[in-house]
């Protein structure tokens, strides 16, 4: 493992598979990013005799606990809770929480390893992590939702605090969530700090943070067709997921003269070749966000197409803008999207497309813009909000909405920095990965044997 030629990777890999068996998430998102790094450290090999890949693929520290709690019935439910405490070489912890069936150990280990390239990216100290629960909010009363919170930060907060570990949320945690785990952490530690991010408005949250994912990605889509003289006035975006990041990215791309024809949730899609405009989008975040309903009734509304059990990305356009999870766009879907013509596809998700799209997307020459560096506005505004609890200030709308242009921008140009090949290309998953790397190498190195 001393050197990582194609056989050094192929042994890294397999090393690493032993230790972490059953985690296969997690060894796609390494694999991307050795991969990556291969030719770079062949050329910088002071991160090989540090071993700073080595390490950096060992968590800090990771935390696994017990949640009991009580349902409305009475009856004790069990789940289980984690953090996964990454990397600190930069600065704290920084990552969501995430609450849903699928969460387990591999999954939550590679969002904490993504994170700390994503926030090493994003210009500001922080460092990576991630946790959550098994814990599924879908169907639960707010007081269930409540009693599950208490106990989950009845655990956790001993492991957290504004200058070691600040989690936010992430999928099934939202502002309510949020709110029911601050005011335990508050009443345990008798402190009002900036432990957690995401926080509402009035009691220490940041402007602009339920937005940022969603927008940052479109900002960092528009900045990748500049390089090609385009914009997204007048072209056609296919857009998967109708949750937060999905209803924000409708929203930015309309206010810059695109055109939205898709959405979709776990059951299916809906196409609605007029556009889903402002006030289509406004119903979206009523029937999702209030009456957490399915995507198929925005169909019934305004009588477009729903296919059920199916994903958007058959369908025609320029530009795919993932917004739902991880994987879902494969090979076949890949090549079909290229196919008809679709020029740029940005990641408003984590690790949305399988290995095997993203070689389709970099072999066919488009715009690929990694979830690593196109989604990080959601963590860059969390970073904002961190900055705003320790100055104990509040910026305006206005005022972090130009910083997280700004961050979307930085994060563009370290990716062409690291990433453009002598044939002019670049490639933005090279270009992320390596530039998350250096940042966090050369502070480990520079802080010894930690």
């Amino acid at each position: 493992m001393s050197h990582t030629s194609s056989l050094g990777i192929s042994a890294f890999m397999a090393e690493l598979m032993a230790k972490n068996p059953a985690e296969p998430e997690f060894h796609q998102a390494v694999h991307e990013v050795v991969e990556s790094l291969d030719h770079f450290l062949d050329e910088n090999p002071k991160y090989k005799h540090a071993r700073i890949l080595e390490r950096i693929v060992e968590p800090e520290r990771i935390i696994m606990f017990r949640v009991p709690w009580v349902n409305d019935k009475g009856e004790m439910q069990v789940n289980r809770g984690f953090r996964i405490e990454m990397n600190s070489a930069i600065g704290p912890y920084k990552g969501g929480l995430r609450f849903h069936p699928t969460v387990n150990l591999g999954i939550l280990k590679f969002l904490a390893f993504e994170q700390v390239f994503k926030n090493s990216l994003t210009t500001l100290p922080m460092g990576g992590g991630k946790g959550g629960s098994d814990f599924d909010p879908k169907g639960k009363s707010d007081n269930e939702v409540m009693r599950f919170c208490q106990s989950f930060m009845t655990e956790l907060y001993r492991h957290i605090g504004p200058n070691t570990d600040v989690p936010a949320g992430d999928i099934g945690v939202g502002g309510r969530e949020i709110g029911f785990m601050y005011g335990q952490y508050k009443r345990i530690v008798n402190e009002f700090t900036g432990v957690l991010t995401g926080k509402g408005l009035k009691w220490g949250g940041s402007l602009i943070r339920p937005e940022a994912t969603g927008y940052g990605n479109v900002y960092f889509a528009q900045e990748m067709l500049k390089t090609r003289g385009e914009s997204l006035k007048g072209k056609t975006v296919l857009v998967s997921g109708s949750g937060n990041v999905a209803q924000f990215t409708v929203e930015k791309v309309n206010n810059l003269g695109g055109k939205v024809v898709t959405l979709s949730d776990s059951s299916g899609y809906i196409f609605d070749a007029d556009g889903i405009d402002d006030e289509k989008l406004k119903y979206v975040m009523h029937l999702k966000n209030n009456k957490r309903g399915r995507i198929k009734e925005y169909a019934d509304k305004y009588g477009c197409k729903y296919v059920e059990g199916e994903r958007p990305w058959t369908e025609k356009a320029d530009i795919a803008l993932p917004s739902a999870t991880q994987n879902e766009i494969n090979e076949t879907e890949a090549i079909t999207l290229v196919g008809n013509g679709c020029m740029c596809v940005s990641e408003g998700a984590n690790m949305p497309s399988t290995p095997e799209a993203i070689q389709i997307f970099i072999e066919k020459g488009i715009l690929f813009g990694p979830g690593k560096a196109a989604n990080a506005g959601g963590v860059a505004v969390s970073g904002l909000e961190m900055t705003q609890n320790s100055m104990r200030l509040h910026w305006t709308r206005e005022e972090i909405d130009q910083r997280l242009q700004s961050i979307m921008q930085s994060i563009h140009s370290t990716c062409c920095q690291y990433g453009t090949k002598e044939n002019g290309f670049i490639n933005y998953v090279d270009g992320a990965n390596i530039g998350g790397f250096v940042k966090v190498a050369d502070a480990m190195m520079a802080q010894g044997a930690v």
